[in-house]
C-alpha cells in the first residue's frame, strides 16, 4: 500500500495549523465583538475617519453582508465593511474598521510593497486555477516539463502569498497606530484591538506554510518521479 509520506509529514501539519489560526480569528473577534469601546466609535466611523485624517478623500465606506467579509477594493475605491463591522462599537469592529482603512492609507501613500504584491497578482491567479490541472495533466501524459510547469505556478502563489504578510502586518501597524493617536479606543482597550490583528495576521501565515508544505510536498514526489525514471 502506497504511502505518501510527504503529505503526512508536511501537509497535515500545516493543514492542523491553518484550522488552528481559522479557530483563534474567530473566538477571538466573537470575544472582542462582545466588548464596546468607551469612546462610541463604530467600524464605520473609525474608517471614515482614519481616511479623512489621511486626506483621502475618494474612498467610500459601505456596507457588507457577512461575517470577516470586511475588504478594502482598491479598483473601484471602497472600504466594505460586514454586519459585525460597520455599526458595531465594538473593540473588534474598530480594529477591523481601521485595519481595511490602513489598506486605503498604503495605496495613497505608494506603499512599496503593495505595488509589489499587485505585480504578482495575475500570475497568482493564473496558478492557483491551473497549476494542479497541469500538473496532473503533466503525469498523465508522462510530460515532465508540464509538471515542472505546473509546480513553478503553484510556487507563484507561495510568493504572493509571501509578499503578502508585510502588507498585512503594515496595515495593522497603521491601524494601531491611528487608533492610539486618534483616540478611537481607550488605552486599556487597544490591546483588545490588537488581539484580534494578530489572530488575523496568523491565517495569512498559516496559509502560506500550507501552500509551502503543498509546493515542497509536489517538488518533492515530482524529484522522486525523476530519480525513478533516471
Amino acid at each position: 500500500m502506497y504511502i505518501d509520506s510527504y503529505y503526512i509529514i508536511l501537509v497535515i501539519p500545516a493543514l492542523l495549523l491553518g484550522v488552528w489560526a481559522q479557530y483563534r480569528v474567530n473566538s477571538t473577534f466573537q470575544k472582542y465583538s462582545q466588548v464596546s469601546g468607551s469612546r462610541g466609535c463604530t467600524g464605520a466611523m473609525a474608517a471614515e475617519m482614519i481616511l479623512r485624517n489621511n486626506g483621502i478623500t475618494d474612498v467610500q465606506v459601505e456596507h457588507i453582508s457577512g461575517n470577516l467579509t470586511d475588504h478594502y477594493d482598491p479598483a473601484a475605491g471602497v472600504i466594505r465593511l460586514s454586519d459585525s463591522v460597520y455599526n458595531s462599537r465594538s473593540i473588534a469592529a474598530v480594529g477591523v474598521a481601521a485595519h481595511e482603512a490602513g489598506h486605503a492609507v498604503q495605496y495613497s501613500v505608494g506603499y512599496a510593497p503593495i505595488k509589489i504584491r499587485n505585480l504578482f497578482v495575475p500570475v497568482a491567479n493564473i496558478g492557483s486555477k491551473i497549476s494542479i490541472p497541469l500538473i496532473f495533466l503533466g503525469l498523465l501524459l508522462s510530460f515532465q516539463k508540464l509538471i515542472s510547469f505546473g509546480i513553478l505556478l503553484f510556487a507563484a502563489v507561495a510568493l504572493f502569498q509571501l509578499i503578502t504578510l508585510p502588507v498585512e502586518f503594515n496595515a495593522s501597524n497603521r491601524a494601531l497606530a491611528v487608533i492610539q493617536e486618534q483616540g478611537l479606543l481607550a488605552d486599556d482597550e487597544v490591546s483588545g484591538a490588537r488581539k484580534v490583528l494578530s489572530a488575523a495576521a496568523m491565517t495569512y501565515v498559516a496559509a502560506l506554510i500550507s501552500t509551502v508544505a503543498q509546493l515542497l510536498r509536489l517538488i518533492g514526489l515530482y524529484g522522486d518521479r525523476g530519480r525513478r525514471r533516471d
